[in-house]
C-alpha cells in the first residue's frame, strides 16, 4: 500500500499504532456499561468517577507512560521549580525513553529513515506559546519549543531553521535513530518494496497538562509523529489549538491519535471552549469527539482521536476512541492510570 493511501484511509494503514488495531467498529455513541465493565478488568478506575478526587497541584497526561512523566512533574514542582519547569521536565521523561517509539529519542523515523520531531509548549498566562516542527537531531523538542516561546516574538519554527535556532540556543545535537528504530524502519521498507503489510507496536504522543495551587496552567505536547511518515509531514502535535491548547482562565486540553483527524477540527481549542460553556473536562472531550465523528461521517472507532483535559478548578477528564487509550493523573497525594470515557 502506498503511504499516501494510508493517510487518506487510516483504518487501512499497515503501520497504525497498536491501539488502532485493537479498536472495533461500532456506532458513534458513549461507551456502554458493558464496555466499561470489560475495561474495568485492567484495574484502572474510570477518569469520570475520580474527576473531583484530586487537589491542586495536579498533572494529567496521555497514555500509561505519562504516569512517570507526571510524577517527574510533581517532583520538580514540589522541589521548588516553576510549573513551566515541571511540565517541560516531565515531558523529558517520555522524550528520553528509547523504548518509546513515538516520542523523542528512539522514535520511529520517517519514510527516508530520518527522525523528525514535533512539539509545542503553552502557558495559560496571556496564551503564550512556542512550537517546533520537523526538528531533526535534538532529543528534547519540548525544550526548544519553550525557548521559542520565551526568547522570540514568534510562535512556530520549522525544519532546518528550527535546527539552526536550537543550535544557537545552545542545545546539543545528537543522532536520534536508535538501532531498534532503525531495524523497524528496515523491516517496514522491505515490506513496502515487496508489497506486503508491516505492523508495529507503537504508542503515541505525550500531552501533559499541569495546574498549580495558584491556578496557573501550563501544557506541553511532544511526538515523533506517525511512524515512517512522508518526510516533512506534520500532524496536530505542534499546532496550537489542535494538539494542545491552554487558556489560563478556563483550562487546558491535549490530544493523541491520528493527527490529521484532530487538526482539521482544532480539537483542543474546541474542548477548552466547551469547558468555557460549563462542560466538565470529560464532557468537553466527549463532545469534541462527537463533533469530529459527525464531520467525518464515520464511526468514532475509526478515528483514533483521544483527549485529556483539566479545568481551572482542578477537575480532570479524558475521552477517546481507542480501547487501549489510558491517561495518567498525579497530584500531591496520589498517582494513577485511569480509563477515559470510550466513544465508539
Amino acid at each position: 500500500m502506498r503511504y499516501e493511501e494510508t493517510l487518506r484511509n487510516p483504518e487501512r494503514n499497515p503501520m497504525k499504532r497498536r491501539v488502532l488495531l485493537q479498536a472495533g467498529v461500532a456506532a458513534t455513541s458513549v461507551a456502554t456499561t458493558a464496555m466499561r465493565s470489560a475495561n474495568a478488568q485492567d484495574g484502572n478506575p474510570e477518569v469520570g468517577a475520580i474527576a473531583d478526587s484530586f487537589s491542586r497541584p495536579v498533572f494529567i497526561a496521555t497514555w500509561n507512560f505519562g504516569q512517570a512523566a507526571c510524577e517527574r512533574s510533581r517532583e520538580v514542582l514540589l522541589g521548588g521549580g516553576s510549573l513551566k519547569d515541571a511540565v517541560e521536565r516531565g515531558i523529558h521523561v517520555a522524550e528520553l525513553d528509547a523504548s518509546n517509539h513515538s516520542v523523542g529519542y528512539g522514535g520511529f523515523p520517517n519514510a527516508q529513515g530520518v527522525v523528525q520531531l514535533d512539539a509545542c509548549f503553552m502557558d495559560g498566562l496571556r496564551q503564550q506559546a512556542g512550537s517546533v516542527a520537523a526538528l531533526e537531531g535534538f532529543p528534547n523538542p519540548i525544550s526548544v519549543a519553550r525557548r521559542v516561546m520565551e526568547t522570540t516574538p514568534h510562535v512556530m519554527l520549522v525544519g532546518d531553521d528550527a535546527v539552526a535556532f536550537a543550535k544557537k540556543q545552545g542545545f546539543q545535537p545528537q543522532d536520534l535513530l536508535t538501532e531498534e528504530a532503525r531495524l523497524g524502519w528496515e523491516r517496514w521498507k522491505t515490506a513496502q518494496q515487496q508489497g506486503e503489510s508491516a505492523t508495529t507496536d507503537s504508542h503515541d504522543t505525550i500531552s501533559l497538562l499541569g495546574l498549580n495551587a495558584d491556578g496557573h496552567i501550563v501544557g506541553g505536547c511532544s511526538t515523533s509523529g506517525l511512524a515512517f511518515k512522508l518526510p516533512g509531514r506534520v500532524g496536530d502535535s505542534p499546532i496550537i489549538g489542535s494538539g494542545l491548547y491552554v487558556d489560563g482562565e478556563v483550562g487546558a486540553a491535549g490530544a493523541t491519535g491520528v493527527g490529521e483527524n484532530i487538526m482539521r477540527y482544532c480539537g483542543c481549542f474546541l474542548i477548552v471552549e466547551f469547558m468555557r460553556q460549563g462542560m466538565s473536562p470529560t464532557e468537553a472531550c466527549a463532545a469534541a469527539i462527537r463533533r469530529i465523528a459527525a464531520g467525518e461521517q464515520r464511526p468514532a472507532s475509526e478515528l483514533s482521536v483521544n483527549f485529556v483535559a483539566l479545568n481551572k478548578a482542578g477537575q480532570v477528564g479524558a475521552a477517546g476512541t481507542d480501547k487501549g487509550f489510558r491517561c495518567a493523573v498525579v497530584d500531591g497525594r496520589q498517582s494513577l492510570v485511569a480509563r477515559p470515557q470510550l466513544l465508539q
